[in-house]
């Protein structure tokens, strides 16, 4: 989960800065390649039989965010350094500060650390000033990469996350794999069991069933013991993370975009006559079944409000009612159920997704060592001792999806897998690839904000649009 995500100004100062360093931009963006053999990638070192071996002795540092993918890999690390030889490092910090330390480093050019956790968004600010190793080349070099890795085994949309060619409003999916998909959460609806029985509702299958159901919910639950319970829990704080779980996602099932791009030229779109009917259905929803003090909610407030039977739905990363609906969480365990949420008007179940992944510094001066470190942590055999021992619920390949060992470990919550068996293949990264994401996503949220507290939707909306056409894709 993007936990105790709240405000990345910190980090969007760090990132310009030192995106306009000027060791920087001697480096360019070469590190990276375009993903083709012989551009230069230390991975042409490594020739001969692959062997898991090869770098026994060596130590590799890791910079890890606090987080149950983490506490899964440290509790597997031991499996690592006896199958290679290699020792690892490592440092985590809480991720209220984590990405500034991450930013500082890679600017710096010290690597301080070979390999670390980034998200997918962390690509479109670190993938073009080169601080990122390609990874297609180690993929690619069977000499560096055992057969039982298996590329074709990971969901492609989650490989195709890391994949970009570095140039604003590019698909992603073409060029350097700067990337590997780690652990990842869908957006969808989970809902409580419990009062939709007593109040016999079954789930939104349209965006305007789901803004009715939870004006219904918060009219009604009070009455039938429920006391206090509203609606539905969305994020509302001033802070990118607002946009990309449940808005970004019914946004872009009723077939919205952020951004229009036209010859490598990005022209703000959410201003739109759609989007800003949606925009008004949305703020809608939330000030006739939302939370009270909406504009402060984060995905814990969220996520907490669910479990405590405050909250009779969530539109929201699945994990965050994933860890309310386990045994002995809390007041709502065991009467928590997932759905995929509303489908477009054209029955559209586009999804947005947050995605952890794995990096490689590209100054690293163990990119041998770094590189069979990453093939091991996203390898089959840990990340399925991960998703039974540990919580990722949300395999990122397919052999664990439909191992019968995980599945008899979700089963038990309602609709869990169905759910994620309906979005998987239709979740991806629905915002187009550019370095203002975090600045553009926070006025988008601080937009909603403004709408909410009553102003004009086409009026803010046309000033968000107009403020952004002049820093983003030029």
């Amino acid at each position: 989960m993007d936990t105790h995500v709240h405000d990345r100004r910190r980090f969007l100062a760090l990132t310009a800065a030192a995106a306009a360093a000027p060791l920087l931009t001697a480096c360019g963006a070469g590190f990276g390649g375009d993903g083709n053999k012989g551009d230069g990638s230390a991975a042409d070192d490594v020739t001969g039989s692959f062997d898991w071996r090869r770098e026994k002795g060596t130590t590799v540092k890791a910079l890890l965010n606090k987080h149950p993918y983490t506490d899964a890999l440290l509790a597997d690390l031991k499996a690592f350094t006896e199958k290679t030889g290699i020792e690892v490092e490592y440092d985590v910090f809480p991720e209220d500060n984590y990405f500034d330390k991450l930013t500082v480093d890679l600017s710096s050019g010290r690597a301080s650390y070979d390999v670390f956790m980034l998200g997918a968004y962390m690509v479109w600010q670190y993938g073009p000033p080169g601080w990122l190793e390609d990874l297609g080349p180690w993929m690619r070099n069977s000499s560096a990469t055992g057969a039982e890795w298996d590329r074709t085994d990971f969901f492609p949309n989650l490989l195709q996350a890391g994949q970009w060619s570095l140039k604003a409003g590019a698909p992603l999916g073409r060029g350097g794999q700067y990337a590997l998909p780690w652990g990842w959460e869908t957006n969808v609806v989970a809902y409580n069991t419990e009062v939709f029985g007593k109040l016999g509702l079954k789930p939104a299958e349209t965006f305007e069933e789901l803004v009715d159901l939870a004006a219904t919910i918060k009219r009604r639950a009070p009455g039938a013991g429920f006391d206090g319970m509203y609606g539905i829990a969305v994020r509302g704080s001033r802070s990118w993370a607002t946009i990309h779980p449940g808005f970004m996602t019914m946004y872009a099932r009723n077939g919205l975009k952020d951004f229009t791009v036209d010859g490598g030229k990005l022209t703000p779109a959410m201003n739109s006559p759609e989007a800003v009917a949606f925009t008004e259905d949305w703020t809608r929803m939330v000030k006739r079944g939302g939370p009270p003090s909406w504009t402060s909610y984060t995905w814990y407030q969220c996520s907490s409000d669910l479990g405590a039977k405050k909250a009779g739905m969530l539109f929201d990363a699945d994990t965050a009612a994933y860890f309310q609906a386990v045994e002995g969480a809390g007041p709502a365990s065991g009467k928590i159920a997932f759905h995929p949420g509303p489908k477009g008007p054209d029955g559209s179940l586009a999804t947005n997704m947050w995605i952890w992944s794995l990096g490689m510094n590209a100054r690293s001066r163990r990119k041998s060592a770094s590189w069979l470190f990453l093939q091991w942590a996203t390898g089959k055999e840990h990340l399925r001792t991960s998703a039974l021992t540990h919580h990722h619920i949300d395999p990122v390949r397919r052999s664990v999806a439909e191992d019968a060992a995980y599945r008899n470990k979700m089963r038990h919550l309602p609709g869990f897998l169905d759910t994620f068996e309906t979005v998987v293949d239709q979740t991806r990264i629905q915002f187009t690839p550019q370095a203002q994401f975090f600045d553009a996503t926070t006025s988008w949220a601080a937009a909603l904000q403004e709408i909410y507290g009553g102003k004009s939707a086409r009026s803010v909306l046309d000033g968000l649009a107009d403020d952004l056409a002049g820093k983003v894709g030029q």
